[in-house]
């Protein structure tokens, strides 16, 4: 892909010769700074034969230069209009190369990943309003990526990233943190997207960790019960879910571990809700 697709001028050109307007509510910011491609590509790593998964590929800035290092790249784009752009333009120069599929990336998390990839990668500049969603359905994935690099709003880098007892801390931070850990956060100007933002971005990278822990879906279904409802505390939230009678013994091992029912969900620390999985699936 030549870089001209990366100056503004060329991007509006060649958004223009579509047709296409770009679609606030699907997030389309289209990256044209170079660096940025290139330093998604170091943070994740990326070598010739990788496999690589691309959420809203767009115009294909930085499908191309995924392409150009050599990887097998799975992509997905929901707009109708890029993914013509893109099965005309870059198909027949990758045809051995590119898996390009036209769907939701909510309904299709992973493109068209063979679901015998055994090892993969996301390199993405992600559509900001699906962030969190398809994040949760990553981490439902039997098999998860060994590296995740995104482009998101920064608010949404601030909850992944969260720490206990943070405004921002929230169920999506405790499912990521205890399978991933953050390597990078880049800020990202606004300058760097057509047409500009009106929030902050973070390039941010996140690296499979050696011993992951994975939530089962009935205590990620609790946990984020919880959090709807942050101001309560949560001795208040264990006597409200009188059908889980395993809350008991969770409140039980809190008391034990000096951590009083009248904390909130956003002051536990990650070790307590493995405690609440342990209890509830794991016994």
């Amino acid at each position: 892909m030549s870089e001209g697709y990366l100056s503004p001028s060329i991007t509006q050109g060649l958004l223009k010769k579509l047709g296409h307007t770009p679609k606030r509510k699907l997030g389309q910011n289209f990256l044209i700074d170079a660096n940025i491609v290139q330093k998604s590509l170091a943070l994740a790593d990326v070598h010739e034969g990788d496999s690589v998964v691309e959420i809203g590929p767009g115009l294909g800035t930085l499908t191309g230069a995924l392409l150009n290092k050599g990887a097998r790249v799975y992509a997905v784009e929901y707009d109708t209009r890029l993914y013509n752009h893109l099965e005309e333009s870059l198909l027949p120069k990758y045809p051995e190369s590119l898996s390009l599929i036209h769907e939701d990336a909510l309904k299709a998390p992973l493109a068209s990943l063979p679901q015998e990839t055994a090892l993969y990668k996301i390199v993405a500049n992600l559509p900001y309003a699906i962030s969190t969603p398809w994040l949760e359905k990553v981490l439902s994935e039997p098999n998860l990526p060994q590296c995740i690099v995104v482009m998101l709003q920064k608010e949404a880098a601030d909850r992944f990233t969260a720490e206990p007892g943070t405004k921002s801390m929230g169920a999506i931070s405790i499912f990521l943190n205890t399978v991933y850990e953050p390597v990078a956060t880049h800020p990202v100007s606004h300058k760097c997207f057509y047409p500009q933002p009106d929030v902050g971005s973070v390039l941010l990278a996140l690296k499979l960790k050696e011993k992951p822990f994975i939530f089962h879906k009935e205590t990620k279904q609790l946990i984020r019960a919880f959090f709807t409802q942050r101001r309560k505390q949560i001795g208040a939230l264990i006597r409200q879910h009188k059908d889980v009678p395993q809350l008991r013994d969770w409140q039980d091992w809190l008391a034990a571990n000096n951590l009083a029912d009248n904390l909130r969900s956003e002051a536990l620390p990650i070790k307590a809700w493995q405690q609440l999985d342990i209890i509830l699936c794991q016994k």
